[in-house]
This record gives structure tokens, C-alpha cells and sequence, in this order.
């Protein structure tokens, strides 16, 4: 089922593969203002597929992270934006995967990519040049969605009878599912203790697969709720947003949007020319 949503055509997965896979998005972009996009921290570890132009792409915002050109890139999550230099046009399609979809479909677990942008090369191989030509040559966003899905599930089964898809400890994710569940609203200590655990053995254990402690995951988790709402088509007053998303006060929220995207609030809505483009 597609979406049209403000970023582009949204986009389900095949059944079998919503555990590892929770969207896709296609875009295309045009006739914007040349700048930088924040590609801001999320829940998702994010592959893009260029179908124009190389993506020029920085690990953050704003640092002096060198700038590199990818005709496909991933990463695992991210505790900054990444950012994205473009010339007013954008054209690609977006992957989001799960944690466990990195198991499943890279063969790894989320914590080796947690941080780093690669090529999607260096990830699938051969189903990574397939997937770009694939794309390239589809005529419409709902082929490129049915590709997707057929090179991901052979993907998949690529690796069905490895360890590496079924060696998540089932309290690694039911922890990462209830954090997910609650924004990032809950305590990790009670997380903790209502699976048997304390709070360091699951601190220790959800840092080695997905890459984060499970602290900072829910910090991003609040964060990416924040940036849903502020970029709204109607966003809500900032004051609005913090304290729907689980801030202790404004200020509160400003510290974090510094952190994660280089920029303050208001210097971010300004300087977004992709804010609500479609």
C-alpha cells in the first residue's frame, strides 16, 4: 500500500518482511533551493538509493565531516544528523530497517554499522548492483516498491540458515520494542527489571547488537517524535512540541536539537529547504 506523504510515496513492505523492514520511501524532489538536508537520527537503520545524481553525503552536520559521493549508502543508527548536500534536486528511495533487519539482510548485527555510512556494495554485493539497475530501469514508484521486495526477501534468504538472524536475544528486542512503544518515555531501569535484568547487563547487551545504549536509543526515540511534529505541515508551537514529545521543558528540547542536528530549532526550520517539499 502506497502513501503519499509530504517527503514522497510511503510504502508497507511484503508481509514476510515487515520484522526486518519497516518502510520505503520514494522521492523526487526538484526546483528547491540549493543546500543541506539534515537527515536527522532515527529508530531505523536507513539506506538510500540515488536514481539521478551521486547522494553527497557527510556524517554530520555542520563538524567538517568530509563530504563523499555514494550512488548508494547505509548506515546504522545514528546519534547526529547526517548530512546531505544536494542542488535542489533530490531522487532516490529510502529503506528502513529494523535492528533485527540488519541480521536478516546485511548478515550482521546493527551494532558493526552503528555510526558509519557504507556503501550499500559492501553490504549485499551483487544484490546491491542488481537493486540500483533494477530501480533505475523501473518505470513507476510501485515497480521500484515490488524490486525492493524482491531482491530484499532473496536477501533474506541468503542468510536463513545462518546464526546471525536468529542470535538476537528475544529480551534485546522485546526491550528495543518497548522503547519504541513508549518514544523513548519509559525508564530504562523499569525496562530492566521487568525482564529479569539489571540495568548494566541490559545497557551491555542492547550496546552490542544494536550499537546504542539503550539510554541514548530513547533519546533519539523522543528526538525523531519532536521532529515528526515540528515538521508537520502545521507544525505545532515549539513549547507544544517538547512537551508532547516527552521533554521536560523547551529548553530541554533545544539542548537535544542542538546535539542532534548541529542546529537550533529555529535555524533548522529556516535552513531546511526540503521542509515540507512535495
Amino acid at each position: 500500500m502506497e502513501d503519499h506523504t509530504a517527503a514522497g510515496i510511503m510504502a508497507r513492505p511484503a508481509p514476510v518482511l515487515q520484522e526486518y523492514v519497516d518502510s520505503y520511501v520514494g522521492f523526487d524532489l526538484r526546483g528547491l533551493p540549493a543546500g543541506v538536508h539534515c537527515g536527522p537520527p532515527s529508530r531505523a537503520l536507513t539506506a538510500v538509493i540515488s536514481l539521478s545524481d551521486p547522494l553527497e553525503v557527510a556524517a554530520g552536520v555542520g563538524d567538517g565531516s568530509p563530504v563523499t559521493r555514494f550512488s548508494s549508502v547505509a548506515g546504522g543508527l545514528m546519534r547526529r544528523s547526517v548530512a546531505i548536500h544536494h542542488d535542489g534536486r533530490q531522487h532516490g528511495v529510502q529503506v528502513s530497517l529494523t535492528p533485527l533487519g540488519a541480521r536478516a539482510i546485511y548478515g550482521m548485527p546493527a551494532a558493526e554499522l552503528a555510526l558509519r555510512l557504507v556503501t550499500l556494495d559492501e553490504l549485499l554485493g551483487a544484490f546491491a548492483v542488481e537493486l540500483v539497475d533494477r530501480l533505475r530501469s523501473a518505470a513507476t514508484w510501485a515497480a521500484r516498491f515490488t524490486v525492493l521486495d524482491d531482491v530484499l526477501l532473496r536477501a533474506v534468504g541468503r542468510g536463513a540458515h545462518s546464526d546471525q538472524v536468529c542470535s538476537v536475544r528475544p529480551e534485546v528486542a522485546e526491550a528495543w520494542g518497548r522503547l519504541v512503544a513508549a518514544r523513548g518515555c519509559v525508564q530504562v531501569g523499569a525496562v530492566a527489571a521487568e525482564l529479569g535484568w539489571s540495568r548494566r547487563y541490559l545497557t551491555e547487551r542492547f550496546r552490542s547488537e544494536v550499537g546504542l545504549s539503550p539510554k541514548t536509543f530513547a533519546r533519539v526515540l523522543r528526538f525523531e517524535h519532536a521532529h515528526e511534529l515540528a515538521a508537520a505541515q502545521d507544525p505545532l508551537p515549539w513549547g507544544d512540541v517538547a512537551a508532547v514529545s516527552g521533554y521536560a521543558d523547551q529548553s530541554h528540547l533545544v539542548r537535544d536539537w542542538r546535539e542532534f542536528t548541529g542546529r537550533s530549532p529555529t535555524v533548522w526550520r529556516r535552513s531546511e529547504v526540503l521542509l515540507g517539499a512535495g
